[in-house]
This record gives C-alpha cells, sequence and structure tokens, in this order.
C-alpha cells in the first residue's frame, strides 16, 4: 500500500506498452525494465562451494513480485562469475566451482520466477575486480594494479594483481561465457555484463584503471576489447535460434579525472553497435566519485540523473537498444523520453523495490507516480540500505499469499514510518557493518506498520 505518490499531469503512457524488439530476435512486451539491484541475500559458505552463492527463498520470493510486477524485463542483481570476486558476500554466483544440481534447479526457479506474468529474465553477470572487499579477497584481480583506496560500506581493498593476456581470454572470458550458457540453460532469456560503476569490465575500459600497454589497454579500442571476446564467446556457445539477448551496462561518463571521456565512449558503443550487442544499459559514476544524485537544474527538471550525457550517444547506436536507468519517479518523463526518441526503454530501481507491481499499476491502472517516500532521494547511501531493507521485507511473504504486491514492504510516504526507520538505520547499519565483515546477509528492519 502506498499512502502518497509523486505528483504527475495527466499522460498518456501508451508507448510505454509498446513491444521492444532486439537483434537477437526476441522482444520484451513493454519499454520498462526492472533493473539490478544488489540483493546480498543469498548463502555466503566459501569453504562449501557447492552452497556456495545460491538463490536464497527470500530473493525468489521477491522476484516473484517482480515477475508479476507488469515489466517487459526482469534483470537480476549481480551474479557473480568468479566466487573469489564477488561484489559482496551474499551475492548469488554461476561458476564452475558451484556447479551441481542443487544450483541448477535454484536458478530454474529463479529464471521462472522473473518470468511468471511474460516478462523476459535477463542475469546481470557481475566480476568485481579491484571493487573485491579484503573480507572476500585480499589479492583481487583486475587489468592493472591501481588499488581502490577508500571503504565501502565499512570495506577496504587489496591491491590487484594484473590478468596477464592468457588469462584474460582464460579465465575472465571463460568465466563470463560459461556462466551466461548456465543462466541460458536454466531458462533466462538473456544475460547483462556489468560494464558499469568500477567493477572489472569498467575497469578495463576506464584509462582511470587501465594502465595496460597491451591489446587489452591504451586506446578505447583495445580497453574494450574484453567485452568484444565475451560477446563472441557467448554466441559460439549459444545457439542463434535460441534468440539469447546479450547486453552490456556501462558508464555514460565517469565524472571524475582521467575517467572515460565522451569521445571514448562514443567510440566504444559504435563498436557494441557493430558486434551486434542486443542492448546498452547507460549509467554512470564509480565508487570514487558517486553521482546518483540530480547535479543540474536541466537534469533535474527531466528527471534522470545521466541523460544529458546519454544524449550525446544515441544517434550511435541504430540497431542496438538504449536503455537508460537513474531517476524516473513519474510517467510523464518515463514516456516522454521514449516518445522523444532519447532511448528505446527506461530502467526501474529503487521505487519497485518498493513497489514491485509499480509497472501494471502504470499500464493497466492509471498510477502515474512513484511512493513519495519521505527521505532525500540524493542519499544515495540511504536510499541504498531503504531498498535492500525493503527487498528483504518483500522475499518474507510468498506471492501466493499476498492481497497486494506491498505487503509487508515498509510504506516510507508515511512520515512517522520514515521517521522511524531513519532512527533505527544507524544503528541497523552498524550491525549491517559487522555481519558483513563475516559474510552475512542482515537486511532485516520490520517495519511496525506491516
Amino acid at each position: 500500500m502506498v499512502a502518497e505518490r509523486l505528483p504527475c499531469e495527466d499522460v498518456d503512457v501508451s508507448i510505454l506498452a509498446e513491444p521492444l524488439w532486439f537483434n537477437s530476435g526476441k522482444s520484451a512486451r513493454n519499454r520498462i525494465f526492472k533493473s539490478a539491484m544488489t540483493e546480498m541475500l543469498s548463502s555466503f559458505c566459501p569453504d562449501t562451494p557447492a552452497e556456495h552463492g545460491l538463490p536464497s527463498e527470500t530473493v525468489l520470493t521477491m522476484y516473484e513480485k517482480w515477475g508479476n510486477g507488469g515489466f517487459g524485463i526482469v534483470l537480476t542483481g549481480n551474479i557473480a562469475v568468479d566466487p573469489l570476486h564477488l561484489e559482496s558476500a551474499g551475492n548469488v554466483i554461476i561458476a564452475r566451482e558451484n556447479e551441481g544440481p542443487k544450483r541448477d534447479e535454484l536458478l530454474r526457479r529463479f529464471a521462472n520466477n522473473c518470468k511468471a506474468d511474460g516478462a523476459l529474465a535477463l542475469a546481470q553477470l557481475t566480476h568485481a575486480g579491484r571493487q573485491t572487499a579484503e573480507n572476500v579477497n585480499l589479492h583481487p584481480r583486475s587489468c592493472s594494479d591501481v588499488q581502490l583506496t577508500g571503504r565501502r560500506r565499512n570495506f577496504s581493498f587489496g591491491k590487484p594483481i594484473p590478468y596477464t593476456e592468457e588469462e584474460i581470454r582464460t579465465d575472465v572470458v571463460e568465466r563470463f561465457a560459461y556462466a551466461a550458457e548456465e543462466a541460458y540453460k536454466a531458462g533466462f532469456d538473456g544475460i547483462e555484463l556489468m560494464g558499469a560503476h568500477g567493477y572489472l569490465l569498467a575497469q578495463f575500459m576506464s584509462p582511470t584503471t587501465n594502465r595496460r600497454t597491451d591489446a587489452y589497454g591504451g586506446t578505447p579500442e583495445n580497453r574494450v576489447r574484453v567485452v568484444l571476446e565475451i560477446y563472441d564467446a557467448i554466441r559460439k556457445r549459444i545457439p542463434a535460434s535460441a534468440q539469447f539477448i546479450v547486453g552490456l551496462k556501462m558508464n555514460s561518463v565517469e565524472f571524475q579525472e582521467g575517467g572515460l571521456s565522451m569521445e571514448d565512449a562514443k567510440t566504444m558503443c559504435q563498436l557494441l553497435e557493430d558486434r551486434g550487442y542486443d542492448f546498452v544499459e547507460m549509467s554512470g559514476g564509480t565508487y570514487e566519485k558517486l553521482v546518483f544524485a540530480h547535479v543540474r537544474d536541466s537534469t533535474k527538471a527531466r528527471e534522470a540523473y545521466f541523460l544529458e550525457f546519454t544524449d550525446q550517444l544515441r544517434p550511435v547506436f541504430q540497431k542496438t537498444r538504449m536503455v537508460v536507468t537513474g531517476g524516473f519517479r513519474t510517467a510523464k518523463w518515463m514516456a516522454a523520453v521514449i516518445q522523444d526518441g532519447k532511448c528505446d526503454a527506461v530502467g526501474l530501481g529503487r521505487p519497485v523495490a518498493a513497489e514491485p507491481d509499480l509497472p501494471k499499476k502504470i499500464l493497466r491502472y492509471g498510477v502515474l507516480g512513484s511512493a513519495a517516500a519521505k527521505i532525500d532521494q540524493n542519499d544515495f547511501a540511504m536510499t541504498n540500505v531503504v531498498a535492500n531493507s525493503q527487498m528483504w521485507q518483500g522475499g518474507q511473504i510468498p506471492f501466493s499469499r499476498c492481497e497486494k504486491a506491498t505487503d509487508g514492504i515498509m510504506d516510507l510516504s508515511v512520515q512517522a514510518e520514515a521517521d522511524k526507520y531513519v532512527a533505527a538505520a544507524g544503528a541497523y547499519v552498524q550491525g549491517v557493518f559487522a555481519s558483513g565483515m563475516q559474510g552475512v546477509p542482515v537486511f532485516q528492519y520490520k517495519s511496525e506498520s506491516v
């Protein structure tokens, strides 16, 4: 239940309901993606490989709600391709190390839940590279030895060891291709490579972190090479008749000195277009300078954090679809950016952690705005914790027992509820830090209003 919504003038949302066709031959039934959000709610058993990184019942239940939420595509959160390079303890893992019938059955359930009411299911494949926390790997691998400074969720990061050219081909490319094939076998309709926010593929693409002088470094063509080789390896494993979707999430601009420039981004996007990528999801920023905030008045007016920058990349894509994620809260601007040709689809993240069936309400029932949460939406750290809390809550009550998809999920559009949550969050986050050091996912704030 949502008590208060963001105001939005009446608007024709029919363009959001139009199907979206991809190079591979498959189509999504509408233009709304459920974007990836890290759940950190799956098993963490590094000493028992067969039990490590398996989707939990909480995760499966939450995805059944999104799968019944009216999306065109449901993207999973981070699925790690290497158990030694997790984005966080509690990630789902698809790797040879945890291969087995139990994992395969859980992945089949995962895919089926995502597709419950007709959405396409895509698995987001991730390798954290140098952004692997020290509690997971003291000596992570990356394209170069540029160490990530600072802390994230109270974790620090070790100095990375560069991959050799041979290891890039036999380990990095192989792991992504293996995970994609296993996702296909489980029933996923495609995958998205995580090449944004400073993870391994972004590390290769950015001159900030890629100091190589071989075939994988230097020019933008070389820095994007591994992304192209992964695409080729996936296509070799999965028959064209499967119409398996392969997409990439990348940074539109890194917003930091020495980061990915617009000209480099244009060059890379042209190569992705030429190779046949089905879609590119545009985001921006890295942990060193998170920019999940409205940085210009003109951007505030259009809602999408990165839209000014993706406008410059849009002309590159003729067949590859462009998805923009970050900041959409009302149907007016979701429809407007597609109507104006700014992108082909929009991605929703935190608003649908609070309300898993928001797309269905927009497309069928005349809802035009997301919940008017009484928390600063420019406070990325807080809204990130909020989303994780809401995902945990949403995974507690099976969909079959829910009268509404929001049952059990706190409604932060209620001021008293928001105040109560913020007051609890400080102590709660300290508990998350402590549990994170042990690899225990904890996002379990229980709302008194549900």
